[in-house]
């Protein structure tokens, strides 16, 4: 069995199961990766307005030919522009940059609560999202008491939290959270964070068992998880290969088994940004 290519969000509309990462990359170094991404099939594509590089990645769409309605686009809001006031004007500058009508996906960055300032901000998402401008809205980087406040407070349930989170850093309490109130968890860094995830003993076992490479063995791990993985690459082959670990048939139960052994505890989470105290502006 082949995994399915789409996963269905809350408010009922398709989101694909791999998606084209775009930090830290900028200019024609982003450009290039949008444009060789949506050719090799790529059709999710993640960006934000702190990354400073939507006007490269709306070139690269408008450079690839591509049908907008083809693509499906994320962006997301800094949160300086959580103010009631400006919400709005942030999210025409991205659609601005990005050359488009629209988003397909828009998230809160970071759950700020010193700033208290995310519910209204999801309010006025939503009314955006009612005027056409937002097709879903959800959040990026919070716990899973923001949810609940978040939720208890607007009456409304994200469609996406976007978090860390690899089979080192597997987020186990936070993801179930999730999935209960039928909130899709992507992984942004799903290969982890300076290349010791994919050199791991279990991973390269996994890889050679499988006979694929170890990044699509941890890929194949969040589809199995329910994780829609944001990979980031700049190279068309790497891009290549992280897309085709979505086609692949389901990692075997065992090999599930050992890479869930990687973090047996939660331990990995000790090493993530506190994101009830980061500030990200």
């Amino acid at each position: 069995m082949v995994p399915a290519s789409t996963v269905t969000l809350n408010s009922g509309r398709e989101m694909p199961a791999i998606g084209l990462g775009t930090w830290p990359l900028q200019g024609d170094e982003a450009q290039r990766a949008v444009e060789s991404g949506i050719a090799l099939g790529y059709r999710h594509l993640d960006t934000a307005a702190k990354y400073e590089n939507e006007d490269a990645v709306g070139r690269g769409i408008r450079r690839s030919g591509l049908p907008r309605g083809e693509l499906f686009i994320t962006t997301k809001l800094r949160g300086s522009d959580m103010a009631a006031d400006a919400t709005r004007a942030a999210l025409e500058r991205s659609l601005a940059a990005l050359g488009t009508d629209y988003v397909d996906l828009y998230l809160i960055h970071w759950p700020l609560p010193r700033l208290g300032k995310s519910t209204h901000a999801f309010l006025t998402m939503a009314e955006l999202a009612a005027e056409g401008l937002i097709r879903s809205i959800g959040v990026s980087n919070f716990q899973a008491k923001h949810i609940a406040k978040l939720v208890a407070e607007s009456g409304l349930t994200p469609v996406v939290d976007q978090i860390e989170c690899d089979p080192k850093i597997q987020r186990r309490a936070l993801r179930r959270e999730l999935h209960a109130r039928g909130i899709v968890p992507q992984a942004w860094s799903p290969l982890g964070r300076g290349g010791p995830l994919l050199s791991d003993p279990l991973v390269l076992r996994a890889a050679e068992s499988t006979g694929c490479t170890p990044g699509q063995v941890v890929l194949r791990w969040h589809r199995a998880k329910g994780i829609v993985p944001i990979v980031k690459s700049a190279s068309p082959l790497r891009q290549a290969d992280n897309l085709a670990a979505i086609g692949m048939p389901p990692l075997p139960d065992e090999a599930v088994a050992e890479l869930d052994g990687l973090d047996p505890l939660d331990e990995g989470e000790r090493d993530i940004r506190d994101s009830d105290t980061y500030e990200e502006l």
